[in-house]
């Protein structure tokens, strides 16, 4: 935990009646509905008779106990996402942290006013120890925004819990005043929170449509970090939303406790979330809300920036240890591609004898019972887990653990090909689903040089905390016991079923 800081207990109420679940697209149903293989990372989920026959259709409405209880296993699985929609039950405040920047906290605020959700919600502006606050405090005043004052900069952290304290409504939004929330913006999030467990949530953020912006503002725009991409998902470390940036999010203003921890000038939004997840708190990305952001164009700071979200991962691994493995690979993708990149037919051989070995160990566990193994399943599971492991290693040689690479390169010729074909791949394979938005060579310059700054400030914070957990892989986390996987006793039963190849890499922001 973050020195002692603190979140609230989750109240055990569950789902209310009148909430509505879906099945997330990617779901697949097996076995005439009575499977479902999934989420992230990936679940395989049995439905007993009754829970198939509630789920008949991607759909499912709470309204009683037990559909509650499948709706709950179906969100905490990652299987389904909840559909915002009726009155947001709360009153909201909006808190917005800043420091010099009068011109965009207008531009906010005045989003703000005109948007048909916000017209009249309390604000609150936290001045950071401007050198000209007379300037901050007389837009505030423009737009009935009510200012508190730090006298000397304190932080985004600190900045952001004066406003907590000083908030008294159910809710509370903290938007950062280089953001433009869009219209609507907030409803969708807020009505989230008709789910008692849920914490915390987020929009997607977009990019600010700029006239300039250089070469490097297109592949910004396309995959900067504070994009958790088009697909609704459950945040917690070692998903495929992992983190959520504190640019814009709604809370439960009970829930967060202490609050940010204000210690941290980098990663403080991460380091809230997690504790919020292993409190057993619900947070969600909901990219149907909407809030755009300038991003930074000019290359020396978009690059500085980068390398300070770098330092943040050591900070982290001193509060969560292994959530923040760079690298989360099973031991037997990690034996296949140790023994593929040999480049000797041995090793090929090998790399297939540990793939079977592996889809043999995997079956029985898929298997229902009184029936053959789905050797074929497990076949294909195993090789999609190991060819995400193999993304994995290739990634993490171009950004976590580019130092190491390029002093194998400076000595091994082979080492000097594999680096290439890992960089190489990597941004292809990242460009292609943005093809239609950025060019390849825009992207892959952008990508590389991202990786280096990222990849610096991460071995930099790592050496200035004298602590190497922030550089080392992990295994895949063991899956949950019983009596806290299946809440919903003779409904479901629930597997981890993939050799899920993963990276971490949080590269959270704070910018006030």
């Amino acid at each position: 935990m973050s020195g002692g800081l603190s979140v609230a207990a989750p109240p055990p109420d569950r789902l209310p009646d009148g909430t509505v679940v879906r099945l997330d697209p990617r779901v697949r149903r097996r076995d005439g509905g009575t499977t479902l293989l999934g989420g992230s990372p990936l679940r395989l989920l049995r439905l007993r008779p009754r829970a198939r026959d509630l789920l008949r259709t991607d759909r499912l409405v709470v309204r009683d106990a037990t559909t509650a209880a499948l709706a709950a296993r179906l969100l905490d699985a990652g299987l389904a996402h909840p559909e915002p929609h009726g009155d947001p039950p709360g009153e909201l405040t909006v808190v917005v942290p800043v420091r010099d920047r009068p011109a965009g906290l207008d531009r906010l605020l005045a989003a703000l006013r005109a948007d048909p959700d916000t017209p009249a919600v309390p604000v609150l502006v936290v001045d950071d120890g401007s050198a000209d606050p007379a300037a901050v405090t007389a837009v505030a005043g423009r737009h009935g925004a009510r200012v508190l004052r730090h006298a000397t900069a304190r932080g985004p952290a600190a900045a952001r819990n004066a406003g907590l304290r000083a908030a008294t409504t159910p809710l509370v939004a903290f938007l950062d005043s280089d953001c433009v929330p869009l219209p609507g913006w907030s409803r969708p999030l807020t009505r989230l929170t008709a789910d008692p467990r849920l914490a915390l949530a987020a929009p997607r953020i977009t990019a600010l449509p700029s006239d300039g912006g250089g070469w490097v503002a297109p592949y910004e725009a396309t995959v900067s970090a504070l994009d958790m991409g088009p697909d609704p998902a459950p945040v917690a470390p070692g998903t495929a939303v992992s983190y959520l940036p504190s640019a814009a999010m709604v809370a439960r203003r009970e829930a967060l406790g202490d609050g940010f921890d204000e210690s941290m000038r980098v990663a403080e939004d991460v380091d809230l979330v997690w504790r919020l997840v292993a409190a057993g708190w619900r947070v969600r990305y909901e990219p149907s809300a909407a809030v755009a952001h300038e991003h930074r164009a000019a290359v020396g700071e978009w690059l500085r920036r980068r390398a300070f979200y770098g330092t943040g991962a050591a900070l982290l691994a001193a509060r969560h240890g292994a959530a923040v493995a760079p690298v989360v690979l099973s031991p037997w993708s990690a034996a296949a591609w140790a023994l593929a990149l040999t480049g000797r037919r041995s090793g090929v051989l090998g790399c297939a004898a540990v793939l079977a070995v592996a889809t043999a160990r995997l079956a029985p566990r898929l298997a229902r019972p009184g029936q053959r193994a789905p050797v074929g399943l497990a076949a294909v599971l195993v090789v999609r887990g190991s060819a995400a492991a193999g993304r994995t290693l290739a990634r993490s040689v171009t950004r976590h653990h580019w130092p190491l690479a390029l002093v194998a390169a400076a000595v091994s010729r082979r080492a000097r090909r594999l680096a290439a074909a890992a960089a190489v791949t990597d941004a292809v394979l990242a460009w292609w689903p943005h093809r239609r938005r950025v060019d390849p060579l825009r992207f892959a310059a952008g990508r590389r040089l991202e990786d280096l700054a990222y990849g610096a400030g991460l071995w930099a914070g790592a050496l200035r905390a004298r602590d190497p957990r922030a550089l080392l892989p992990a295994r895949p986390a063991p899956m949950p016991p019983p009596n806290r996987l299946r809440p919903t006793g003779s409904l479901v039963e629930s597997r981890r079923s993939g050799h899920d190849g993963r990276t971490m890499d949080p590269s959270p922001r704070t910018t006030t």
